[in-house]
């Protein structure tokens, strides 16, 4: 087994790329694996592309051989179908990473919480989440508990980043990627606080817990403060001061998606997760700080510009000018 060798599944989606990079900074090897690796790949992104299907799970067996981490980032496009594809695809990289012995990283969020957990779970709150989304993140952390492969779950808030996709309420709603930022649709409820995730930190604390493998339990679970904007203002603030002018704030309208929901399948599940909107959910890391001394934290504003940056929503600036900045660490 190649000790420094990860395969990364989603390495063109938001969290995957930025662990990829990551690893590749600190000397890993890193297999990406695409149904067509030709259109995604980048010239100069180190990665070694490998052709396959993340549903299949000889593809994916292939791809981790030798490998000593799977990384799985990967998520049906859109979210469509998640009840009927995200547990098998989970269940091919479970495979793939028995059979090379590997560790499973797989990027964890709020959703397993429900009300019941309180304002501040720790890593081991209990996960009664009623949502469809919440069912489903169970069902994945239970499905890696109960393998018994080794694995690593990294709970965190919302994403943003330099590639953040349309996945995240950030690249949804706050702002649109590609145009300069004119208005923001809030989806909080003000004096709210809600918890938030800058990715190159979250690829940060993952890269380092793999490097400490020695020290993780067989089922290691961990959670990250990221960033909390204690009243729900923070964030959007950010987002003016890196824009530099006048935004407009609008509310979402959460009102719309009911009648939105027949020709929009994800509008449902949408507004199941307005409960994390409407109440102060924050994570706790008391594990991770143990065992990394620290929590990897980029300032917001800092963050909140290169995120701009690299999603296109600033003039005159590029992800170019984003990926040429060294990385903080904490």
């Amino acid at each position: 087994m190649t000790a420094r060798t990860a395969l990364v599944l989603g390495a063109t989606g938001g969290i995957g790329n930025a662990v990829a990079q990551r690893l590749r900074q600190d000397g890993w090897t890193v297999r990406a694996l695409h149904r067509d690796p030709g259109r995604v790949a980048r010239d100069g992104d180190g990665f070694a592309w490998m052709r396959g299907d993340a549903m299949k799970p000889a593809d994916v067996t292939a791809a981790a051989a030798g490998a000593s981490l799977l990384v799985h980032a990967v998520n049906p496009p859109g979210y469509r179908d998640w009840d009927r594809l995200v547990l098998p695809m989970l269940d091919a990289s479970i495979a793939a990473a028995g059979t090379a012995e590997a560790r499973l990283l797989l990027p964890g969020n709020v959703y397993v919480y429900g009300r019941d957990a309180g304002p501040n779970p720790g890593d081991d709150a209990p996960q009664t989440a009623r949502t469809a989304k919440g069912r489903i993140r169970i069902a994945m952390e239970a499905h890696l508990r109960d393998s018994g492969v080794r694995s690593l779950i990294l709970r965190a808030g919302d994403f943003f980043g330099p590639r953040t996709t349309a996945n995240s309420w950030f690249s949804t709603a706050l702002v649109r990627p590609g145009r300069p930022v004119r208005r923001v649709l809030d989806p909080g409820t003000p004096g709210i606080g809600h918890q938030w995730a800058y990715l190159p930190d979250v690829a940060e604390a993952m890269v380092r817990l793999a490097a400490r493998e020695a020290e993780l339990p067989r089922f290691a679970t961990f959670s990250m403060d990221g960033h909390w904007d204690p009243d729900g203002r923070q964030m959007i603030a950010a987002i003016v001061r890196a824009v530099g002018a006048p935004v407009r704030v609008r509310r979402f309208p959460w009102a719309l998606l009911p009648l939105a929901a027949p020709f929009w399948p994800l509008a449902r599940e949408i507004r199941e997760m307005r409960y994390l909107w409407r109440e102060p959910i924050r994570m706790r890391n008391d594990r991770l700080v143990q065992v990394l001394g620290a929590e990897p934290h980029t300032p917001l504003d800092r963050a909140v510009r290169e995120t701009l940056a690299g999603l296109g929503c600033l003039e005159g600036e590029d992800d170019r000018s984003v990926t040429a900045r060294p990385r903080a660490r904490a």
